[in-house]
């Protein structure tokens, strides 16, 4: 997780083969927004699921409790869901892409925010992207 802060935001980079070229801040800011994706929201769901399960429960009408329970349990998968998603795609990913390394080490560097992944362009050019 902290292969976060390892991109330098003022430098230039490309991935892989590929001609394309872009701020360190772009893979930086995806790599956060991933983050917060499979860490913010699983704990909210999961609060969400709480809070409806403890209305039923105070409710005490034995089929409240049972639909709360429902609803907990359909949150809770949800939760994992959404965890895991971000690491299946990137297994998914890595079988794909076991020809072309380009799309692996891009997919690293935007996803994981690697910068082993990412070349610094000491091209000078401007970023086309």
């Amino acid at each position: 997780m902290l292969q976060l802060l390892a991109i330098d935001t003022s430098q230039s980079y490309t991935c892989g083969d590929l001609d394309l070229t872009f701020s360190g801040m772009i893979p930086y800011v995806v790599s956060t927004i991933v983050l917060i994706i499979k860490i913010v929201v699983p704990i909210l769901l999961i609060i969400f699921g709480m809070l409806d399960l403890a209305k039923a429960v105070m409710a005490q009408k034995e089929d409240e409790i049972k639909k709360g329970q429902q609803t907990f349990v359909k949150r809770i998968i949800a939760a994992v869901i959404v965890f895991f998603v971000i690491t299946i795609v990137q297994m998914i990913v890595s079988f794909v892409s076991n020809n072309n390394n380009s799309i692996g080490s891009c997919f690293k560097c935007f996803i994981n925010g690697d910068e082993s992944a990412c070349t610094v362009d000491t091209s000078g050019e401007p970023s086309t992207f």
